[in-house]
């Protein structure tokens, strides 16, 4: 079912253009001891979009096996952004079968850039899939895992106009307390996003959460309203 063209196609392309000299820095910047191609980000959304041109998906199940096979079986790092690219697009955008693969991306990178990747593809998920979606949403708020909890923060950040401020309110006010910093900025960062639809909605909410709300969030939230 893995669609193996396409693999060797994305592999090969994105050695074709590696720069050591970049990749250094890169896994640097990234604290990762997964190595670099020093292939940038565009780049390999380009590559990878032109690969998935050639050799199209016969099916949503074709996707994600390929996605997985092209995840799991990474040398590099910029491997595993071409599997979360090969998620773009309509054939599984309100796909619920996709959901497992977001939450192995996101448990297994345990990074900002995988986790933050996946957040378009899961605002999709939960705006075709209101019931099941929320359910999920404010179940991955409270997880273990704090890249999960992140998850459900940053579910909603391209929502605008179609956000549920009740689920954004559940799932920031049980993180709030948190002091991992990815969390606070998500909450941060979310907010902020938000602010953009409904300014008045996310000033209420930080007055409201004054004594128990981050320095850090509070300073993302407000950070492009009125003093």
């Amino acid at each position: 079912m893995v669609n193996r063209e396409l693999l060797e196609l994305i592999r090969s392309q994105l050695r074709g253009r590696a720069d050591p000299v970049r990749a250094s820095g890169v896994q640097a910047y990234m604290k990762s001891i997964m190595p670099s191609l020093g292939v940038r980000v565009p780049e390999v959304r380009r590559l990878t979009a032109a690969a998935v041109a050639r050799y199209p998906f016969g099916s949503g199940g074709q996707l994600r096996a390929t996605a997985l096979e092209l995840w799991r079986t990474a040398g590099f790092r910029e491997e595993r952004y071409a599997a979360i690219d090969l998620t773009a697009g309509r054939l599984v955008a309100t796909d619920l079968l996709m959901l497992p693969v977001y939450e192995e991306i996101i448990r297994h990178g345990a990074w900002w850039d995988f986790a933050d990747g996946v957040a378009g593809r899961i605002c999709a998920l939960l705006q075709a899939n209101r019931p099941e979606m929320t359910a999920v949403v404010l179940g991955w708020s409270t997880d273990a895992d704090f890249w999960i909890r992140r998850a459900s923060l940053t579910a909603q950040l391209k929502a605008k106009a179609r956000t549920d401020p009740e689920l954004l309110r559940s799932v920031i006010e049980v993180n709030l307390a948190d002091p991992e910093f990815f969390i606070r900025k998500a909450i941060g960062w979310a907010l902020r996003e938000y602010a953009k639809t409904a300014p008045e909605w996310v000033a209420h909410f930080v007055a409201g959460h004054e004594g128990n709300i981050s320095p850090l969030s509070r300073r993302e939230a407000l950070k492009n309203l009125p003093r």
